[in-house]
């Protein structure tokens, strides 16, 4: 029986509080446990939003009240996926019921083009049309059903076309939205010649849609003059107060942002959160009237980007023992029709290409094909969980050509003394971590004794085959784009001693502003219930970052501990010279609501109230901006080399699985969890996040399928073609820890890593454990090919084919 942690207690004592405990709906930071010192960062708090969640008064853009003429607006998209349009008659749709404007791209008074970084993504299509789904016209009504039903009246003309849409020819044409970057190290060339042994092999990784709970939805209101308030689903408000204020071709002061919460994000609100904000700000100014857009499932499936499917492929120079000696590994990334942020997606999917393992002398070749489909986006990892999939494979084959488990094949290629250098020319820090953390998951989950029992029930099972898998993570903690690893923040000491932060963060769900108010209450010793927190808006905090790239919490929660340590020290200068005891400036500390001078019989203490009281009376400014920039970081693309990343995250999951080898069904039996991250901001949340971001990499290996018709229409648009895991798929013991006592070694917040992202590819062990159990049908001689996401369909069709291979 698993004893009880304390973070087991922390949490049970978190659910007993919510019991029967519900406040207002204001944003109040709310805590697990009696103890204050207990309630800062580095405490199991439950999240801001928790009672608000789990009652229904959490307010998301539906929730939000617009007057009562408001307008609602339904899109025109294009039904194929390309081609040329030569007519688009929109005059029954302006003369229907209900219609009060239609817009099209000669409509747009600034820019068509709304890319994000690059050019190629206008916001109407004028003629050329790139994929099925793309937006060509949008309507504007007294009611949602008058808009949906008047865009049914559009007559079009389209000269349609054959549609591109397999990736790997499309890199062989050099059809590609961004160029081909490559990262080399040392003479790989000569290190495959020399080698005595070879092995290759080759991977097709699905893509994955993000299916947040809300959808793409915006509400804009139109201010004075010429500007908008904007209140929308959003992972970037800055860059959609930009792309606003172009479409509007107006100053960007003129566009105010605002983000409370998403429901759900894990990128696809990054860039493409924006199109439908701009549509709704040309309505808005040119009626006048309070503007709705929000899109319905089907279409906004359709509409938006995924995860980009990679087809990646190995070859590699190992030696007796299976260690890599050097080789090539080519990532092509299908980036749909535009650029979007597939450059730095292929990127970080190149950067990640070696996981824990040292490749040696290594080229990483990035390609990034242009289809027919919706440019794919940002999704949690970025890139990273499609590079690392490629070198687990190469694990498991060389595991196979050798004879060996798995496990030890791992285990000897990790970065290690001697080979910590990454094909990108970072030295990989706490490298012993990793080897600690592996180890310790490795006789904590019984790896050996559960694989020779595994091994023996296999050998006695014809049908039924059990596998078993352990996966390890390191995953680089930064933007790749350098100047995005900046953060602001606002903080606001009110007369009555309570406190406003801002910052340049948005919350989807992930405990973002839980623990920035964390933060802020540590810095300056209070309870979290005297800690607000408000919206993100662009006229608080401006020219902001992307919640993303596992960052929020490092970034902006850097920014409000520079912000709360600066007052703090402000105090402390006005509380030495104002009391006429003359306080001991050295020796202060805020604790427990209580300024706190001097020690022993000299000690005095001084409330918190009755400082902030003081301070304002004799005109102190109680208020301060924070701002923090990653340091260290760089890359030059030029070379392929640098420092990408501040620090690295580790991790390690074992999986074991069943499988019915007649069907292809499989249950996963039992997963185990070890996570790295640092010294935890919030135990509970963090743990949250591993638990989620497991369960969602998994699906994503196993049930989340992508399928377009030969004409490039996606035919998977709903919960009833595409299949999320549910509460059922969860593995019957699922056993997740966080390791302790290993804080960052880089100066981060109070120590601790970033936890968004990381925690998804431990996913990968289950399709490895697959991968495992199918291999027992050779004795282990035959490494199978088992594409993803592993269905079952697929995983009988490698069945079938392992079986040809052995006899």
């Amino acid at each position: 029986m698993r004893t009880l942690t304390k973070l087991d207690v922390d949490s049970h004592r978190a659910r007993r509080e919510l019991h029967d405990h519900i406040q207002g709906s204001g944003p109040l930071a709310r805590h697990t446990v009696d103890n204050q010192s207990q309630r800062q960062a580095g405490s199991a708090s439950f999240h801001e939003s928790a009672h608000k969640h789990v009652t229904g008064k959490a307010a998301y853009i539906d929730d939000i009240k617009t007057p009562a003429d408001a307008l609602h607006v339904a899109l025109g998209l294009s039904p194929v996926a390309h081609g040329t349009l030569t007519k688009l008659n929109l005059e029954a749709v302006r003369q229907a019921p209900g219609v009060i404007d239609v817009i099209t791209f000669d409509d747009v008074p600034g820019h068509t083009d709304i890319g994000p970084v690059f050019p190629g993504d206008p916001i109407f299509v004028d003629r050329e049309i790139s994929y099925a789904g793309q937006c060509l016209f949008a309507v504007a009504a007294t009611t949602l059903q008058a808009a949906r039903r008047a865009v049914k009246l559009a007559k079009l003309d389209i000269d349609e076309q054959p549609a591109s849409l397999d990736p790997v020819a499309a890199t062989e044409r050099e059809e590609f939205v961004r160029p081909t970057h490559v990262q080399e190290r040392g003479d790989w060339q000569a290190t495959l010649e020399q080698a005595s042994q070879h092995i290759e092999g080759e991977l097709f990784i699905g893509g994955q849609e993000h299916f947040y709970l809300e959808g793409q939805a915006c509400i804009v209101l139109p201010s004075e003059d010429e500007g908008v308030i904007v209140h929308t689903s959003n992972q970037h408000p800055s860059e959609t107060q930009k792309l606003v204020a172009e479409v509007l071709g107006i100053p960007f002061h003129a566009v105010t942002v605002e983000v409370r919460r998403m429901g759900g994000g894990f990128g696809g609100k990054e860039t493409q959160a924006s199109p439908w904000a701009c549509m709704a700000a040309l309505f808005a100014r040119r009626t006048g009237k309070a503007i709705r857009l929000r899109l319905p499932r089907s279409e906004d499936t359709r509409a938006t980007g995924k995860r980009h499917p990679f087809h990646n492929r190995y070859q590699l120079a190992i030696d007796h023992q299976g260690v890599i000696e050097g080789g090539e590994i080519t990532v092509i990334g299908d980036c749909g029709y535009s650029p979007d942020l597939s450059d730095a997606i292929v990127d970080r999917a190149m950067f990640h290409a070696d996981n824990a393992y040292s490749l040696g002398n290594a080229r990483v070749t990035g390609h990034r094909a242009k289809t027919h489909t919706a440019s794919n986006t940002a999704f949690r990892g970025f890139g990273g969980p499609q590079g690392m999939m490629i070198i687990e494979a190469a694990m498991d084959d060389i595991a196979r050509r050798i004879g060996e488990d798995p496990l030890t094949i791992r285990k000897r290629n990790f970065y290690r003394q001697g080979r910590d250098i990454t094909h990108y020319g970072q030295q990989v820090d706490q490298i012993e971590l990793l080897h600690t953390l592996v180890d310790t998951l490795e006789h904590s989950s019984d790896y050996w004794s559960r694989r020779k029992a595994i091994t023996s029930f296999n050998a006695a099972s014809p049908i039924i085959k059990k596998g078993l898998a352990l996966t390890p993570v390191k995953f680089g903690i930064s933007f790749t784009a350098q100047h995005l690893n900046q953060a602001g923040a606002l903080l606001h000491v009110y007369t009555d001693g309570s406190i406003m932060i801002n910052h340049g963060g948005t919350e989807m769900g992930q405990g973002l502003h839980t623990k920035i108010c964390q933060v802020v209450a540590r810095e300056l010793g209070l309870d979290l219930d005297s800690v607000r927190i408000s919206a993100t808006r662009t006229d608080k905090v401006p020219n902001t970052s992307p919640t993303a790239a596992s960052s929020g919490a490092d970034l902006n929660g850097m920014a409000a501990r520079d912000a709360a340590s600066k007052l703090r020290e402000r105090l402390f200068d006005f509380a030495a010279e104002h009391y006429s005891e003359g306080l001991d400036r050295e020796g202060m500390r805020l604790e427990d609501g209580m300024l706190i001078a001097g020690i022993g019989e000299s000690e005095r203490r001084i409330a918190w109230g009755e400082l902030v009281q003081t301070a304002y009376l004799n005109r102190i400014s109680l208020s301060e901006k924070g701002f923090y920039a990653t340091p260290l970081i760089y890359y030059n693309r030029a070379d392929g080399q640098g420092r990408p990343f501040y620090y690295y995250a580790f991790g390690a999951a074992v999986g074991e699985v069943s499988v019915d080898t007649l069907t292809g069904e499989y249950q996963v039996e039992r997963v185990d969890i070890l996570h790295d991250v640092g010294d935890s901001l919030n135990p509970a949340i963090d743990m949250g996040q591993v638990e989620g971001g497991f369960i969602q990499g998994m699906g994503w290996l196993t049930s989340e399928e992508l399928k377009w018709n030969d004409k490039g229409m996606l035919i998977t648009d709903g919960p009833a073609t595409y299949k999320i895991p549910t509460f059922g798929d969860l593995p019957p013991i699922f056993n997740v820890e966080l390791l302790e006592g290993h804080p960052n070694s880089m100066a981060s917040l109070y120590r601790s890593k970033a936890v968004g992202e990381p925690p998804f590819m431990l996913g990968i062990c289950v399709w490895s454990a697959l991968r495992d159990a199918l291999s027992s049908l050779t004795g282990y001689q035959v490494s199978p090919h088992l594409d993803t996401p592993a269905t079952p369909e697929r995983v009988i069709l490698a069945a079938n084919a392992i079986r040809q291979k052995a006899l």
